[in-house]
């Protein structure tokens, strides 16, 4: 395993443990949202699931970066991004996505675009709230991919006579 290699598994292990924190408040702030009727909890709500979802962009961008060495470009990047990683590029990765993780990361994606674009008040309690119940669902396919693409990083052997990668 190269150095290269070796910090962005870890990079990857570090940002999975911060998306855990990110799921952990949605759940909190659902409840009280629920609990109380209250729309500032449901803002809250919205800002962590819009952060959960560009964590996982951040994490997505640095892997296409550098292992893959192109990055969607153009306006349709965020769609994009998730579709070159639930697929293998041969001789270089195996597929860091699986298809049931991408379709539901896929929801967060289109979320974080209406965060962006509209007032938060104008966001539905019911669509937060089936998000909310979504998240840990997805997180658990998400860990369980990046865990996997993490060991197989710290598994490809780069010593003298060793292939340039692992299928």
């Amino acid at each position: 395993m190269s150095a290269a290699d070796a910090a962005i598994a870890a990079r990857i292990r570090a940002e999975l443990a911060d998306l855990q924190r990110v799921v952990k408040r949605v759940e909190g702030l659902t409840r009280k949202a629920v609990e109380r009727d209250d729309a500032d909890y449901y803002d809250g709500v919205a800002l962590n699931l819009h952060a959960f979802y560009v964590g996982v962009e951040r994490v997505l961008q640095m892997i296409v970066r550098e292992i893959d060495g192109a990055e969607p470009q153009g306006g349709e990047w965020h769609r994009e991004i998730l579709s070159q990683c639930a697929a293998a590029v041969t001789d270089t990765r195996p597929a860091v996505l699986h298809m049931p993780t991408r379709d539901a990361l896929d929801e967060f994606r289109a979320f974080r675009h209406v965060v962006r674009n509209v007032y938060a008040f104008s966001l539905r309690p019911d669509r937060l709230r089936g998000l909310a119940a979504a998240l840990p669902s997805c997180f658990a396919l998400l860990s369980a991919d990046l865990g996997e693409f993490a060991e197989f990083l710290e598994s490809i052997d780069t010593g003298p006579g060793a292939p340039a990668s692992a299928d």
